[in-house]
């Protein structure tokens, strides 16, 4: 059955099809339990990003609604993450309603240019990032943003570096500043959320008893819901204090209320600080002024949401996964949020887990979990005044912790250390410098490796001997592929090898390779010029037809060509000094391959 009208404007009404009683009650489960997953970790992530704590769930519910309608993976879940969140943050520091402003424009821009990439097809460009660079990146990533959260963390009060080592510098100067039942608080929600973590490890054999069955279900749910759990326990204990007129804990405050209007993204904000002549009257800022501002951000922050809900689809979808599609689908989620005064969202694995976790069965989970939020916006808001701040920086830094790949380093090490290189250097510089950079660095690192590979393709050097004892030097590339940075390369392994070798003949190894150039074609032509010159022939051996077209439109009547070992032969014994010396000369030698009417392996060679 064909795709209605409707489903291929909407993809997602895909799902409405045989969509039963049984797929709303277990989307209905897997919402909800998202939804418990998602009110602590907007609200963490807001803070995270310099922004008021509703911001994150206004940026919690709209991207459920349109992934639902847009998207093709069941499991995925949009919404705030802790590493679109640090680079929101590096734009929200001015204070005011600019902070804010800032981070919604980014959110529509991003959108913008994801749409673009999608129109354009340009989502291949998240492949230019190798898995070792991404791993760097989301190392480095989690270090910083664990840094960050250490001052709420330790109730530390006052300002903070703006760099990884800056900020672990503040913390360790002010630590004599710490507050005690914050640190406390901190602490033990950290080590109380790695430990409900590792219940959802236990694992429930087919055939136990209903009674061991239901443990199971009890435990994977206090692990799942483990966030929203520890959030309201301490905001439970905060309240206790609260009403007996003691604040031990430094608390989240008033958040507001309701649902966020709906309204434009602003195309211009006042900074409420550093302009004028002493540097502290508010300065007016247009579209290209905030443009400036966000930067390369514009189109970073896009690439690694992408890059985030690539990897997640795939991984839940497989290879049933339309890229172009869900570039789309996260695109339209940012637009679309944008008008909610939504910052940048994307994929969230961790939520994503949760999801496929719970049984979800359609997209369609998304929106119970965005009603959820939209619920809790409504009418739980003037509680979260009593959530620590040290319970949301636990719950951030007991999600980044596992962001830290270090397994993957074993068997780099010891299968490719080569690839170590730009992870090291993405780890290291982000560090130092920024992500932004890091990252940048870090590709461009790889890309040198790749082009050094085909400006150095391996070649393999030996001499090798005929069945009637002619010795020949054979060259055979270990590459699919020869361009033209490699010309000068080949030239030179070959001349080394003549110079240890003799002037023998020279066999050139093509069946290897699939693709040349007419820069390398050319440098071919150049090097057998050069060898015609000391006399020395030189022999290709084994080329596809698309390779021999271009050689024989380069090298032409001077093409010296076999195509297996028993032509080899007798094109060596016929160029061996014994028989060639004053007898015949080379005119030449043309066999076309793979061809119906093919010409005889060897052309005669005329009497002189």
């Amino acid at each position: 059955m064909g795709l209605s009208r409707v489903e291929r404007v909407i993809p997602g009404t895909r799902w409405l099809r045989g969509y039963t009683g049984q797929f709303v009650v277990a989307d209905l489960i897997a919402g909800i339990t998202v939804g418990l997953t998602v009110l602590p970790q907007g609200l963490a992530y807001a803070t995270l990003a310099g922004l008021e704590p509703q911001y994150g769930l206004y940026s919690a519910f709209v991207g459920g609604v349109v992934y639902a309608l847009l998207g093709g993976c069941r499991e995925v879940t949009i919404g705030p993450t802790a590493l679109l969140s640090l680079m929101t943050s590096r734009h929200t520091g001015y204070g005011g309603a600019s902070g804010p402003q800032l981070a919604i424009l980014l959110c529509f821009l991003s959108g913008v240019v994801e749409l673009l990439m999608a129109v354009l097809r340009l989502g291949a460009l998240v492949d230019l990032i190798s898995l070792p660079v991404t791993v760097g990146f989301t190392s480095a990533t989690a270090l910083i943003i664990g840094a960050s959260q250490l001052k709420a963390l330790l109730g530390i009060r006052g300002g903070s570096g703006s760099g990884f080592a800056s900020t672990v510098r503040t913390v360790v100067e002010k630590l004599p500043e710490a507050r005690i039942a914050d640190s406390i608080l901190g602490v033990v929600s950290i080590a109380v959320l790695l430990a409900m973590r590792k219940l959802k490890d236990i694992k429930t054999p087919p055939e136990a008893t209903r009674g061991r069955k239901t443990l199971g279900f009890v435990c994977w749910l206090i692990a799942t819901a483990r966030n929203a759990l520890v959030v309201l326990v301490t905001s439970f204990v905060a309240f206790y204090y609260d009403q007996r007129g003691e604040r031990p804990f430094i608390l989240t405050g008033t958040v507001k209320s309701g649902i966020p209007d709906f309204q434009l993204p602003p195309f211009s904000t006042v900074l409420p600080t550093g302009g004028g002549p002493n540097g502290t009257e508010p300065v007016p800022v247009g579209f290209v002024g905030m443009i400036e501002e966000l930067g390369a951000s514009i189109a970073l922050v896009p690439i690694i949401a992408v890059l985030g809900n690539v990897a997640i689809s795939k991984a839940f979808g497989g290879s049933g996964i339309n890229p172009t599609r869900e570039l789309v689908a996260l695109s339209l989620s940012n637009i679309c949020g944008s008008f909610f005064s939504s910052f940048p969202v994307t994929g969230s694995f961790s939520r994503s887990a949760v999801n496929h976790a719970s049984g979800v069965k359609t997209p369609i989970g998304g929106i119970y979990t965005g009603a959820l939020v939209l619920l809790a916006l409504g009418v739980l808001t003037p509680y979260f005044q009593y959530i620590p701040k040290a319970a949301l920086s636990a719950v951030i830094i007991s999600a980044v912790i596992f962001m830290i790949e270090y397994e993957v380093i074993r068997p780099l090490w010891r299968c490719s250390k080569r690839e170590l290189i730009p992870g090291a250097v993405t780890f290291v510089l982000s560090l130092i410098i920024g992500v932004e950079l890091g990252l940048l660095a870090g590709v461009l690192t790889d890309l040198a490796f790749v082009v050094y590979r085909t400006a150095r393709p391996l070649l393999t050097v030996s001499v090798a001997d005929t069945a009637l004892g002619t010795q020949y030097i054979l060259i055979r590339p270990n590459h699919s592929l020869l361009y033209f940075p490699a010309v000068e390369w080949v030239r030179n392994v070959t001349s080394k090898a003549i110079k240890q070798h003799g002037n023998i003949p020279v066999v050139f190894d093509c069946r290897l390779v699939n693709e040349f150039d007419y820069t390398a074609a050319t440098g071919l032509q150049m090097l057998q010029k050069e060898l015609e010159k000391k006399k020395i022939p030189l022999i290709v051996y084994g080329s596809t037809n698309e390779v021999r077209k271009l050689l024989q439109e380069t090298l032409k009547s001077s093409l010296i060509e076999v195509t297996n070992d028993d032509e080899l032969e007798v094109l060596l014994q016929e160029l061996s000094p014994a028989d060639a010396a004053g007898k015949h000369e080379l005119r030449e030698v043309v066999t076309p391959l793979l061809s119906p009417d093919r010409a005889p392996p060897i052309a005669e060679l005329e009497d002189s």
